[in-house]
């Protein structure tokens, strides 16, 4: 493999938050081991030089657990302790709502296309979701 090429992903998730997007990669090692890339996409500036900044955080094998860990504490702290009267539920449900409203764009997208039969094979991207 080049050095130019991007590593293969195995699995990709990609979430959606108003200006920023989140994505969650499992990438191989050259040892055949599997790694965790956080990515924090966001745009800023005006509309004049707006340009996308990215953060990263790499995570490996050895430190899977603590990070999940101490994740789900500090969510679990947010949520319990500053913020018990919160419903957060609320954005499951505008995610879900989200999510049908893509959902039923591919469908009508692919309706469209079947009647002009138009072959747009390998433009989907395997193992990709949307939240």
């Amino acid at each position: 493999m080049k050095e130019s090429q991007e590593i293969e992903k195995v699995y990709s998730v990609k979430v959606k938050a108003g200006r920023r997007k989140y994505y969650f990669d499992i990438k191989p090692t050259k040892s055949g081991d599997y790694y965790l890339v956080i990515t924090e996409s966001k745009w800023s500036g005006s509309e004049d030089s707006a340009s996308r900044e990215k953060h990263r955080i790499f995570l490996y094998k050895e430190d899977l657990n603590k990070f999940g860990r101490e994740i789900n504490k500090a969510i679990d702290y947010i949520k319990s302790e500053l913020m018990p009267e919160y419903d957060f539920s609320k954005f499951d449900r505008e995610s879900e709502d989200l999510l049908k409203s893509e959902v039923n764009k591919e469908e009508s997208k692919v309706d469209n296309e079947e009647e002009s039969e138009v072959d747009n094979e390998g433009e989907s991207e395997v193992g990709k979701e949307e939240l």
